[in-house]
This record gives structure tokens, sequence and C-alpha cells, in this order.
């Protein structure tokens, strides 16, 4: 009997990753939903520049919470798909009417900073295990949302 799944990683591995990966979907549905909150509730001078961007952030993360779910199946798991999962797993909290435009960006700082930090240690254990797939999954998004925080950061200075 065969220790490894079906695109030849090992199951033990393979298990682990799928458990980190579903601990990432939670993060993502959380913040997802959180940036959501942050598009349809903003008010203030920056209104339109905001309302405009965080849209553009929403949209990615939904797209990206759709691929990290195809990459737990494609490891032969289930991805969770609860919210009350997602609460009970994300490390990011559900930040709730918030109206200002300043603390909106800083809570998609915090998000992506969150997301990036996670990312990292599935990045190692896909490395470790073997698993060019996820690791360039996780690879790409980190490439891409430490741009988003260097702006994100620029922003609030």
């Amino acid at each position: 009997m065969s220790n490894t799944n079906h695109i030849g990683l090992n199951e033990v591995s393979a298990s682990e990753l799928a458990q980190k990966l579903n601990e990432l979907l939670a993060n993502y549905q959380v913040f997802y939903m959180n940036v959501r909150g942050y598009h349809w509730n903003i008010k203030g001078r920056q209104f339109f520049q905001l309302h405009e961007k965080f849209e553009e952030f929403y949209t990615d993360l939904l797209a990206k919470v759709d691929e990290v779910a195809e990459r737990i199946l494609t490891l032969g798991h289930y991805p969770i798909h609860a919210y009350s999962n997602y609460i009970d797993v994300a490390k990011i909290q559900e930040d709730k009417d918030v109206q200002d435009g300043e603390a909106c960006v800083r809570g998609i700082l915090q998000g992506y900073q969150a997301l990036i930090e996670l990312q990292r240690e599935i990045l190692s254990l896909a490395s470790n295990a073997g698993d060019e797939g996820t690791a360039a999954q996780v690879g790409d998004y980190i490439r891409e949302q430490e741009k988003t925080v260097w702006m994100l950061t620029s922003y609030l200075d």
C-alpha cells in the first residue's frame, strides 16, 4: 500500500498542508467579508477612491478563496465551508461597523500581514514536502501581497 496521494505527495505531508490551507481559507473568508464591509460602509472625503480600491481588493480575495479551496481538493482533502468554522479557525477577526477610511485601510493592512505570515508557514511546509504546486501558489500570493502592504503603508504615512 502506497503512502502517497493521487498527485504523488506523501499523505501525511498532504494532510498537514491541507489543514494549514484550511486555516488560510478561513482567514481569507473572514478578511474578504471585512473588506466587503469596508467597501459598503466607507464614508467621508475619500469615499470614491477607497470604495473603488476596496472593490479591487475583495474581488481578488474572492478569487483566492476559490483557488485555496481547490488546492485543498487537489491534495485529496476537503475545504471547510461553514462560516462558524471560519470564525473558529481564523486568526483574522471580524471587523464590524467600520466607516472611517483610515481605520478601514489599517484593517486591510493588518489582514494582509496576517495572510502573509500564514502563507510563509505554508510555503515552508510545501517546500519541505516537495509540493511545488502549493509552494508556487502561496509564493505568488506573498509576492503580490507584499507589494500591497508597501502601498497601504505608504498611504497611511
